[in-house]
């Protein structure tokens, strides 16, 4: 069997999800998450962020939710500041493109947008005396952890923050990962610092030990007007609301998205160990679950036929950057075989 290090969603979900999925199943419920166990949740969550007056929306996918808050925040003339290698500009198809705003790209490092960088380009954008001709900055986009697994300071996050508010444009932080960043040991970062430097973010499923499914949380009474609509059009309500509602309240019950996201942690850190020990060379250091590493061309399709790992970008002719994910459900034993194969 093929060792799976390709990404950290490819299993189906975290057993408590499904045994709580199990044993809702004939439990006739409303629709649209106006059932019991999407309430429940919702508490938990504003709890976990300390946030008791919170609005909190469930949508089925990372790219739906990215597309859905973007649009539904930004004037028709607006478009969305983010990092060069920002997933909404590189991977996700010109979502937020085709629905009529454009991704407005600054340079990086290591994958975070800086504070620094920020304010020069939005204190420039409004010198420009032709700026009314121009695409308004009007909301600025960050993921935690970032596209190389990097992760944002709490003292970034304020500064970020605080440019943001300097414009009156809200920060949105995507966290398809985030329970990824907060479970490595390295972080200052906890969920409340979350909702207090951000305006709205969300908490990932799909790659957090769900089916599916991605909590949206609006901390400071600002969300859109009409966004369960706005959520519909573009296709990311379900009717079975349940489906995710149940699948949150697993998640955060006795601490859940936590302690699954500590595996993933463990597991990356061990395949660094045994990487190090046999001389590969890292692309970047990341200290979540996502390794980047340069390969030979020679070594990547030996490896291929018995592990399973992403491209990321060509290093030069004969080497290229490759990723190995780990997950909630990665085990340590296939640590162990791919570090063998290595």
């Amino acid at each position: 069997m093929m060792l799976c290090f390709e990404n950290d969603y490819s299993e189906g979900a975290h057993e408590e999800v499904l045994k709580r999925l199990v044993e809702t199943n004939m439990e006739q419920l409303p629709g649209y998450g106006t059932d019991r166990y999407t309430q429940a949740a919702k508490e938990k969550i504003r709890a976990a962020c300390g946030c008791p007056d919170a609005d909190i929306y469930f949508l089925t996918g990372g790219t739906q939710t990215n597309q859905a808050v973007i649009s539904s925040m930004l004037d028709t003339c607006e478009g969305v500041v983010a990092a060069e290698t920002g997933h909404i500009g590189t991977h996700e198809a010109g979502a937020i493109e085709w629905a009529g705003h454009k991704v407005l790209t600054l340079p990086q490092e290591e994958g975070k947008l800086s504070a620094d960088v920020l304010e020069e380009y939005l204190s420039g954008f409004y010198r420009d005396a032709n700026h009314e001709h121009m695409v308004f900055p009007g909301m600025v986009y960050i993921s935690h952890p970032t596209e190389y697994g990097t992760l944002y300071t709490k003292g970034e996050l304020a500064e970020l923050s605080a440019v943001c508010a300097g414009y009156n444009i809200p920060l949105y932080l995507d966290g398809a990962r985030l329970g990824y960043a907060l479970a490595a040991p390295q972080t200052d970062v906890t969920l409340r610092d979350v909702a207090e430097y951000c305006d709205v973010f969300y908490i990932g499923g799909t790659k957090s030990g769900a089916l599916c499914g991605e909590a949206v949380v609006f901390p400071k009474e600002n969300t859109p007007r009409h966004f369960v609509t706005k959520i519909k059009q573009r296709g990311a309500l379900l009717a079975k609301g349940r489906l995710t509602g149940v699948q949150f309240d697993a998640l955060f019950t006795d601490g859940l998205y936590l302690k699954i996201g500590k595996n993933a942690i463990d597991t990356a850190e061990e395949l660094k160990r045994a990487l190090r020990e046999k001389g590969y060379e890292f692309y970047i250091e990341s200290p979540t679950n996502q390794i980047f590493v340069v390969l030979e061309d020679t070594q990547i399709e030996r490896l291929r036929e018995q592990a399973a790992f992403s491209f990321w970008e060509k290093m030069d002719e004969k080497h290229t950057v490759v990723r190995f994910a780990t997950s909630w459900a990665t085990k340590m034993e296939d640590v162990e075989k791919l570090a063998a194969l290595l």
